[in-house]
């Protein structure tokens, strides 16, 4: 005889029979698929008549309570005429449970009522626009309210319904004394708290009715390629059913990164007034707040308004600035300083401004900046709450949540009064909400918040090549009375690397400021150049040089400029002076004469021997002789060596130190060469 464990279902040890195998799981079918309707717990179907006769009952003995002399009999005869409806409305509720339970066994009675009795009306109900279905249904809630409210008044004035609510005003005049004592101690108690996070959860927000925002994406020069694919994106909101008649859905989230000014914001705009919908603005520091969980009251708050606002008119976006700010989990708090190293040495000239923009950048952000510190036991920082994250108390979570979250019923008599009643609640409507985030620092993002389905799409706005730094001085240039022709603005566009839209409209305008000063009212060519070198250079000090130190400031960046020009093919000379701006004494600025994304080994070596070529030059003349004017030079000369070399494979390895530093297990802040990573290396 076998034996077998009935709980778990395996055999006795005893027995070479095998385990049995687990019963097969089978998928709950769906309510659609079945052909009757789901059953009801009979508690489910009892209780509201129950609860309308128990009523009714009570009604008749409160009427006894009041006479006690008359009879039962009497009593009920008396509340059949004044509460008849209590027993009308559990008389209709049984009906119902009989047409429920009905359907529950037979197939072609639910198919009937569900499909062409309350389907039909569910169709031509869904055939109206949402905004229509919110205010016919906001209109039904309250006459039923003011039905309840009808009957309860004429219980308490023994009146008609239709009677009793004429009788509210009066009654409300006469209690006003007291009311106004109970209200005002109930706003002085209660507005300590709730009126207090009411209040704090309501900032931070700015609404733009349609027709507010006037930028067309006419206005966004110089990111043509950025602002097509975002156009896909207004086409979907102004048409969705173009992709969701054939199984789609539509694009909820745009994030917008890139440098400062390269024209997010603008982008954002743009979309808000090509659409003609409303355009919420929600401020950086929106969600930062001092008390704990109001941060998630204002994310409810503003989700909230803007389901209604979809619902009116049919879309809406929400633009979220500096998203960095918002969506971040935390940040590290006192983690030691980046490398005491910086580039911009006070001692002597400015040791970057001879390298090419690109080399410049990588300069600022590199690697062995970062790796560099005087100090070889830093101190350990510890984890603080920052942005939306940490001391932020779930507000993080809460915006994760409404981005794509559960699409839960919405509303109390939906969620509520019909579970109660034994219907499933209606589904919420597609609420058209575009979320348009932009950020300079997409790496600081919570991951969560950027998965598909809350950020659908990421677009890097960055720095406009140059035709689109030539479209934007023109268009900028077009707004002012100038003299510039096209090839002067074609020249400026190719000096002008790495500008944005805003540097470019600065400068614009700064040349329109120079104009003026000088008493004239057209811009010129000259004005436009000066204008560029004070924004990118700043204004030059009223220092005058003795005349021997001026001398070696002409020597010092004679030698750059001469370096530069013979080195530097796909570079030209963009500024050379010896006038003093800030600490720099001196300088000579290159421009590239193209657009270039990648830079070569012979392009880094000249870049090398323009930052040494001071120091040769300034030994060479001075008889071995050199000021600490190059200490920049060097520095910039030798981080770029090691970069070539350890990095980027440009020397005669191809190791690469940055991975050796993550093998050996280093981070940010220890020293690059104690001789373990060299023995490594080596």
């Amino acid at each position: 005889m076998t034996r077998r464990d009935a709980g778990s279902g395996l055999a006795w040890p005893d027995q070479d029979l095998g385990p049995t195998p687990p019963p097969e799981s089978s998928e709950r079918p769906r309510d659609d698929e079945k052909g009757t309707r789901r059953p009801m717990a009979w508690w489910d179907r009892i209780k509201l008549i129950l609860l309308l006769v128990g009523a009714w009952l009570v009604l008749v003995w409160s009427t006894m309570e009041r006479t006690p002399i008359e009879p039962f009999r009497d009593a009920v005869r008396d509340q059949l005429r004044s509460s008849w409806f209590l027993l009308g409305l559990a008389s209709l509720e049984a009906l119902r449970q009989v047409h429920y339970l009905i359907s529950e066994h037979v197939a072609w009675w639910h198919s009937l009522w569900s499909q062409r009795v309350f389907g039909g009306a569910d169709r031509r109900v869904g055939r109206m626009n949402d905004w229509t279905r919110y205010r016919i249904g906001r209109v039904l809630r309250l006459l039923l309210v003011l039905s309840l409210l009808s009957f309860v008044l004429g219980r308490i004035y023994h009146v008609s319904p239709a009677v009793a609510l004429f009788k509210l005003p009066a009654a409300v005049y006469k209690a006003m004394p007291l009311v106004l004592q109970l209200g005002f101690a109930f706003f002085f108690i209660a507005f300590q708290f709730i009126g207090l996070f009411w209040f704090l959860s309501k900032g931070g927000t700015d609404v733009y009715m349609p027709g507010d925002v006037k930028t067309r994406f006419s206005d966004v020069w110089g990111q043509d390629a950025v602002l097509e694919r975002v156009k896909e994106n207004i086409i979907f909101l102004r048409q969705p059913e173009a992709i969701e008649a054939k199984g789609g859905y539509v694009p909820g989230g745009i994030l917008l990164w890139g440098p400062p000014g390269t024209g997010k914001t603008l982008m954002a705009e743009a979309v808000a007034g090509e659409t003609n919908n409303p355009f919420v603005f929600v401020d950086p520091g929106a969600f930062t707040n001092m008390f704990m969980g109001v941060g998630i009251l204002k994310v409810k708050s503003l989700f909230r308004k803007l389901r209604k606002l979809a619902l009116r008119y049919g879309g809406v976006i929400v633009f979220f600035d500096e998203a960095d700010s918002l969506g971040s989990r935390g940040a590290v708090a006192g983690a030691p300083p980046v490398a005491g190293t910086t580039m911009f040495d006070p001692h002597g000239c400015n040791g970057m401004n001879y390298a090419s923009s690109g080399t410049r950048s990588r300069l600022i952000t590199s690697d062995l900046a970062s790796a560099t510190t005087l100090e070889p036991n830093p101190p350990r920082g510890f984890i603080m709450g920052a942005g939306m994250g940490g001391g932020g108390g779930g507000t993080l979570q809460a915006l994760l949540s409404e981005l794509s979250g559960l699409k839960k019923p919405r509303g109390f008599l939906n969620r509520h009064g019909r579970r109660a009643l034994g219907m499933k609640p209606k589904p919420p409507p597609k609420y058209r909400i575009l979320v348009i985030m932009a950020t300079n620092q997409p790496d600081v993002l919570d991951s969560a918040l950027l998965r598909p389905g809350r950020i659908d799409r990421i677009y890097e706005v960055g720095y406009p090549s140059t035709h689109g730094r030539e479209r934007t001085y023109q268009g900028y240039l077009d707004k002012i009375p100038h003299e510039l022709t096209a090839d002067n603005v074609h020249k400026l566009a190719v000096i002008s690397t790495r500008g944005t839209g805003a540097s470019i409209k600065d400068i614009v305008n700064e040349a329109l400021v120079i104009a003026l000063r000088d008493g004239r009212d057209v811009v010129t060519f000259q004005d436009m150049i000066k204008a560029k070198h004070l924004k990118e250079h700043g204004p030059a000090s009223d220092w005058r040089y003795s005349d021997w130190e001026g001398h070696a400031v002409a020597v010092h960046e004679a030698c750059h400029a001469v370096a530069m020009y013979r080195l530097k093919k796909r570079e030209a000379i963009d500024v050379a002076t010896i006038e003093r701006r800030g600490g720099t004494g001196g300088f000579v600025a290159p421009v590239p004469l193209e657009d270039q994304f990648v830079h070569w080994k012979t392009e880094q070596e000249a870049e090398v021997m323009t930052f040494v070529a001071s120091l040769a030059g300034e030994r060479l003349l001075f008889e071995g002789n050199n000021s600490q004017g190059v200490g920049g030079d060097l520095r910039s000369a030798t981080f770029l060596t090691m970069e070539m070399v350890g990095f980027h494979g440009m020397g005669d390895t191809v190791s690469s130190h940055g991975a050796s530093l993550g093998f050996l297990g280093r981070r940010p802040g220890v020293i690059v060469e104690d001789g373990t990573d060299r023995q490594f290396l080596e």
